[in-house]
C-alpha cells in the first residue's frame, strides 16, 4: 500500500519571509543546542525555505515570532518539528560499497573464526545511528543475515536511530519505490525484498526476516543521556556528524567510540575523519576506525 503524507492544509504558494541576521544568529544558537547541528552563514537561505511554510501554517508572520514560540516552555514537540524541518534525509541501499566490502572480506571471517574458538558469542549488536529513511540499517541487516541466517545460531540485531521522527516512520514502515531496488545486490534483493503487486505496484518491502532484527528509536547524537547503551560490535554513523559544529562533533564521536567492544569496528562517511578529535581511536581501513591498541581483523585478541 502506496504511504501517504498526512492531511495538511493546503497554503497558498508565498515567497519567503524575511529573517533578519540577528533572527539567524537566534535560530543558530538554538538549533546547535538543540542538535548539534552548526548552521554556517551560507546555511541562512536554507533555514529560510525550510521553515517559512511551517511559520505560515502556525498563523505567525515572522521568524521572530516563530522563534519565540517555539522556545516557549512546554513546546518540546514544536522544537523537534522544527529540527525535522532542518534536517537532511539523503540516502541510498549500500552506500559506499567499499564498507559492505569490509565486513564480507573482514570483519565477518573473524567472527566466525572467534566463535569457533570460543572468544567471542553468537550474538551480534550494530547501531545505525543517524538511519534517515531505512535504507542503512536494512542494507546492514540483509548482509548480516545473509552470513549468519537465524538457523545458523547467530543471533542479529540492528538498531536504526535518527534524530527526525518523519524519516524514523519512514524507516519503520521499510516500504520504497521499487526504482530503489537498483542499489540492492540481486541475490539480496531476491531473498529479503517483497515485490508489490496490484494496489503495490511499483513498489518494494522488506520482508518478515529483516524485520524481526530490526527496531527502531529515535536518538539526539547531540545528547548522550538519551543513548542507547552498549556494547555494539558495528556502529555505522555515515554522513551525519559532518553537520554539527566542532565541540558536538568531538564530544558525540567520543561517545561513539565508548560504545564498542575492544574488536567492534566505528564506520563514518567519505567526508569524515577522526583526525584531531578522537585521539584513542586508529583507522583501519577508510573512514573504519577502531578503539586504539585493539587487535587488527584477522588477529587473534590478547
Amino acid at each position: 500500500m502506496r504511504v501517504m503524507a498526512p492531511a495538511e492544509t493546503v497554503l497558498p504558494v508565498l515567497g519567503p519571509l524575511p529573517l533578519s541576521e540577528r533572527e539567524f544568529s537566534l535560530f543558530q544558537m538554538l538549533v546547535e543546542r538543540e542538535a548539534g547541528i552548526h548552521l554556517g552563514p551560507s546555511k541562512q537561505a536554507l533555514l529560510v525555505g525550510r521553515l517559512s511554510r511551517r511559520v505560515r501554517a502556525l498563523g505567525l508572520t515572522s521568524f521572530g515570532a516563530y522563534y519565540r514560540f517555539v522556545t516557549a516552555r512546554g513546546n518540546e514537540a514544536e522544537r523537534v518539528r522544527m529540527i525535522d524541518c532542518l534536517c537532511t534525509n539523503e540516502t541510498h541501499f549500500f552506500r559506499e560499497p567499499e564498507h559492505f566490502a569490509f565486513l564480507r572480506q573482514r570483519v565477518f571471517p573473524e567472527w566466525t573464526r572467534r566463535a569457533a574458538q570460543g572468544l567471542m558469542a553468537r550474538r551480534v549488536r550494530v547501531w545505525s545511528a543517524g538511519c534517515s529513511t531505512g535504507e542503512e540499517p536494512y542494507s546492514l541487516a540483509m548482509e548480516l543475515l545473509s552470513h549468519f541466517p537465524p538457523d545458523s545460531g547467530w543471533e542479529v540485531e540492528v538498531l536504526a536511530t535518527d534524530l527526525s521522527t518523519w524519516a524514523l516512520e519512514r524507516a519503520r514502515q521499510g516500504l520504497w519505490p521499487m526504482e530503489k531496488a537498483a542499489s540492492i545486490p540481486r541475490p539480496l534483493l531476491r531473498a529479503f525484498m517483497l515485490k508489490g503487486v496490484r494496489s503495490q505496484e511499483g513498489w518494494m518491502q522488506a520482508g518478515p526476516e529483516l524485520r524481526e532484527v530490526l527496531r527502531f528509536a529515535r536518538v539526539n547524537l547531540n545528547d548522550e543521556r538519551g543513548w542507547p547503551q552498549g556494547p555494539f560490535e558495528l556502529v555505522f554513523c555515515r554522513n551525519v556528524l559532518i553537520y554539527f559544529g566542532a565541540q558536538a562533533r568531538a564530544q558525540a564521536l567520543g561517545a561513539l567510540l565508548r560504545r564498542l567492544p575492544p574488536t567492534g569496528y566505528l564506520f563514518l562517511g567519505h567526508a569524515e575523519s577522526l583526525t584531531g578529535t578522537a585521539e584513542s581511536a586508529r583507522c583501519v581501513a577508510p573512514n573504519v576506525y577502531c578503539a586504539r591498541g585493539s587487535p587488527p581483523a584477522g588477529t587473534r585478541p590478547t
